[in-house]
């Protein structure tokens, strides 16, 4: 497969996706869940009484003096309602209040958290991804260390940043739109699930990298060019990353389907980004390579 030929098309279809990704990112925004922002999630289902979103809020805001009460009907069921943070007593009392004016009432989740809490788990998860990129990033330029021609080791690393940023800018993105036309919102579990992303795809970026490295090593470079030597490294690994991606694609995609409902958008996100990792490691990594590295001849 003649991969490396065609690395203009394959790079300019990530360029374009990244892109629109990160000016949803940009433009639109996430929205946080109670994690990082504080407050109360509160998820219940009535049993025999159907109501408006608007009716319930209001009287929510009426009866309970609720404050910025915001209620979505989730695909779980039943009516998730966001306000301030509730202690555990005004969330008995709201219960049963609730109960007595619309019937018996199934509760299917309550979460409450601290404002000061919500800033530093969203502070702590950023700092936790960043440090991950680079740790991963420094690792790299360090184990390559000495294959440094005809490419320098450094260059490796900043390849291998530039496609995890690839495979996490992609959910990221997908998130951003789901949170502006569907309310979706993100916790730390859409942390969590960008570092699975991560550490997938740069195992599959490694495994690639690795067989250029021992090319470099056996083969006479000049002779057979940087770009030829390349092409063969992926086709060589194409295979194995396709095959250890899809045996984790059918795992999530069962999960999505018939998993618990409170762990679909974590499932989802790491979906979206392992489909992302598997093309960055056979269709950007490698071409990133052999472009830098033809441009440095020039």
């Amino acid at each position: 497969m003649q991969i490396i030929k065609h690395k203009n098309i394959f790079l300019a279809v990530s360029t374009a996706i990244v892109v629109i990704a990160a000016l949803g990112v940009i433009l639109l925004g996430f929205k946080p869940g109670i994690d990082f922002t504080g407050g109360t999630l509160w998820q219940v289902e009535l049993v025999e009484k159907e109501v408006s979103r608007q009716e319930l809020s209001n009287w929510l805001q009426g009866e309970l003096a609720f404050e910025q009460v915001s209620i979505t009907q989730p695909s779980s069921g039943g009516y998730q309602i966001r306000t301030t943070e509730l202690t555990e007593t005004e969330h008995q009392e709201a219960l049963e209040q609730l109960t007595t004016e619309f019937g018996p009432v199934t509760e299917l989740r309550f979460e409450s958290l601290g404002s000061a809490i919500g800033k530093e788990l969203r502070d702590k998860a950023l700092w936790a991804f960043l440090i991950n990129l680079l740790a991963i990033s420094a690792y790299i330029a360090y184990a390559f260390r000495k294959v440094s021609f005809p490419i320098s080791s450094w260059k490796y690393a900043a390849v291998t940043l530039i496609t995890l940023f690839h495979d996490a800018i992609i959910p990221m993105g997908l998130f951003a739109f789901l949170g502006y036309f569907a309310g979706i919102e993100i916790d730390t579990n859409f942390i969590v699930a960008m570092l699975v992303v991560v550490g997938f795809s740069v195992h599959d970026t490694i495994v690639v990298f690795d067989r250029i490295r021992e090319k470099l090593r056996l083969s006479n470079v000049s002779k057979k060019g940087f770009a030829n030597l390349v092409n063969e490294s992926v086709n060589e690994t194409i295979a194995r990353s396709v095959n250890t991606s899809i045996t984790l694609i059918v795992v999530l995609v069962a999960l999505y389907m018939i998993g618990a409902s409170t762990l679909s958008y974590f499932v989802l996100a790491i979906l979206v980004g392992t489909l992302a990792g598997t093309y960055s490691s056979i269709f950007v990594a490698s071409p990133l390579l052999v472009v830098w590295h033809d441009r440095a001849k020039k």
